[in-house]
């Protein structure tokens, strides 16, 4: 492709190079990036090869720093020979160990930009379940091939990126974690809508698709807003998800995330976080939004104003929003003050729990609840006595039932 395909301010059109899609995109990427303009990706155009007018990609879109990525009207699905991500920054992968720093990624969808997962996926769910037992995947059983899912199954991954931005896009069926980020900082994520159910219909028969979270902040990741989420997914629509462990080194397959915990000295803690306006419920029966940090990584300065449970009649979420854990495979209850300075506003439950205090929280504030569960109080507490302090809880009201 010439210099004159894309004059001006344009960037280069995928459909003008030859090869498979993926190959397409990488073409245009490598050229759209080494003219440092912005990788664009209209809708894929109807040739001898196929069609199609969507995308089918066997690998990962990769995204250097200073990157930004524009699906402009058009549909990404995962091929079925595809064991990858969507989208990852590139200084993260297999064998890729330390992850080093990337600046400045940014993600835009114009109009309708949808991903979808594949037809017949050959992994889904996270490290802990099995392929063909837990969760499907046309791997199960498979010499060579990992035998649990892991961080290739999560939609969008970035992984210690300082300042980017992801918004207006749908993700549909995906294999995971649509979402997932890793010791990322001074982010903006909006409009993100998901519609994903925990099973897929695949060759007529109904299949188990697990771990299939909407947006996951996990270890280290500071200063994000995320604004405007909705929609259905078969696990928690939101969840951040700070847990410890040893070392290790990071790229490995078969693990959930690509980063080792205490990567390089890299501060841990999840903090100043803002989340408003989030539409949806878990079709799963998990929760709309969940806090949860484990091992002595705190999680503190944390703001969610506007959750609305979308579930339908005759289905109740485990919980619309949900502090900590006690489960001792985490370590348990987490520390008093670990877990602390919280402002969870404006929330509107059908869930079994509207608010569901199951670790600790300390130094917060609770308030305008409207909990649709009256066999309910507005906010529970099932960690036991001591494991809250400084907790002010106000305009908190149950309805009848609806």
């Amino acid at each position: 492709m010439t210099e004159t395909a894309f004059p001006g301010g344009g960037s280069p059109d995928p459909n003008s190079y030859p090869g498979t899609d993926s190959e397409r995109i990488e073409q245009a990427a490598r050229a759209a990036f080494a003219a440092g303009r912005p990788l664009r990706i209209p809708a894929r155009r109807p040739d001898a090869v196929s069609p199609r007018s969507f995308w089918l990609i066997d690998a990962a879109i990769l995204l250097p720093g200073n990157a930004t990525l524009i699906l402009d009207n058009c549909t990404i699905r995962l091929s079925d020979r595809c064991r990858d991500n969507f989208i990852r920054s590139a200084n993260c992968g297999p064998g890729i160990d330390p992850v080093p720093p990337l600046d400045n990624i940014r993600i835009l969808g114009v109009g309708s930009a949808v991903l979808e997962g594949a037809v017949h996926p050959r992994s889904t769910g996270d490290s802990a379940k099995t392929l063909g037992e837990r969760t499907f995947g046309t791997d199960a059983g498979k010499p060579g091939e990992s035998q649990t899912g892991d961080w290739r199954n999560i939609g969008i991954l970035l992984a210690n990126v300082h300042r980017f931005s992801i918004a207006n896009l749908t993700i549909r069926d995906s294999h995971a974690w649509a979402v997932s980020l890793e010791y990322c900082t001074e982010g903006d994520i909006r409009r993100l809508a998901f519609d994903s159910s925990g099973c897929r219909e695949i060759d007529g028969e109904r299949r188990i698709v697990l771990n299939q979270d909407g947006l996951d902040l996990r270890r280290g990741c500071r200063n994000i807003t995320i604004d405007t989420i909705n929609g259905t997914t078969g696990d928690d629509l939101i969840a951040l998800t700070a847990i410890g462990g040893a070392p290790r080194p990071c790229g490995i397959l078969g693990r959930t995330e690509v980063c080792s915990p205490r990567m390089g000295g890299l501060d841990e803690d999840v903090n100043g976080i803002v989340i408003r306006n989030v539409v949806g419920h878990s079709a799963g029966g998990h929760h709309i939004v969940r806090f949860l940090n484990t091992g002595g990584i705190r999680m503190r300065n944390i703001l969610l104003d506007g959750v609305v449970d979308t579930s339908p009649d005759g289905f109740r979420d485990h919980a619309a929003v949900r502090i900590g854990d006690s489960n001792p495979a985490w370590g348990g209850v987490t520390p008093l003050g670990e877990t602390a300075a919280f402002q969870i506003v404006n929330i509107q439950s059908r869930a079994k729990a509207a608010i569901l205090i199951a670790g600790s929280l300390a130094d917060s504030i609770i308030a305008n609840v409207l909990n649709g569960n009256p066999g309910t109080e507005p906010v529970v507490c099932t960690s036991g006595p001591g494991n809250t302090a400084n907790l002010e809880i106000r305009s908190a009201l149950t309805l009848p039932e609806c």
